[in-house]
């Protein structure tokens, strides 16, 4: 998918472009909530679990109570033990990460994008490794279904307002 002139885009490191990956999956909903309420719940990680099905939250360094760049941190999804960092961070804009775990290397990266009346939030990863082409093989739908889930359920949180306060 690609993005009108008018609207950013990922900035993607050039090993992760879409062009030069053998998996990349786009998602992006319309989320009925201020970009200030959205970042919140996206940035707040160790509630994601609380909130988002597909994840469980095992460390983040420095025990930062928000993701912010530079910051690494340990988690599972789709199964997969993860190490990622924030390689990019601009509040309540934009927002990515990598990752590495079993046979699979990530960038997974968010775009908020205000409209009337709420925001566009798209969110985009790109995989290299075996483990994630064996995966999108067998499963071609699972990254885009629990990208999904993730959107929705990000959706309903934002729609309450702000995250509570660790």
């Amino acid at each position: 998918m690609t993005s009108p002139a008018s609207e950013p885009a990922i900035h993607w490191p050039e090993h992760f472009h879409p062009a030069n990956v053998p998996v990349h999956v786009v998602n992006e909903m319309f989320i009925p909530a201020s970009a200030e309420h959205i970042w919140a719940w996206l940035v707040r990680e160790p509630l994601w679990p609380t909130w988002y099905a597909n994840s469980k939250v095992d460390w983040i360094r420095d025990k930062s109570r928000d993701l912010a760049l530079g910051v690494q941190f340990h988690w599972k999804t789709f199964g997969v033990s993860i190490t990622s960092r924030v390689q990019e961070f601009v509040p309540c804009e934009r927002i990515a990460w990598d990752g590495t775990g079993m046979g699979a290397h990530v960038y997974h990266a968010w775009l908020i994008i205000p409209k009337a009346g709420g925001c566009l939030v798209r969110t985009e990863e790109s995989q290299h490794g075996w483990g994630a082409r064996l995966m999108h093989l067998l499963q071609p739908h699972r990254m885009y279904d629990g990208h999904d889930l993730w959107l929705k359920s990000l959706s309903i949180q934002s729609q309450t307002g702000l995250p509570p306060e660790l």
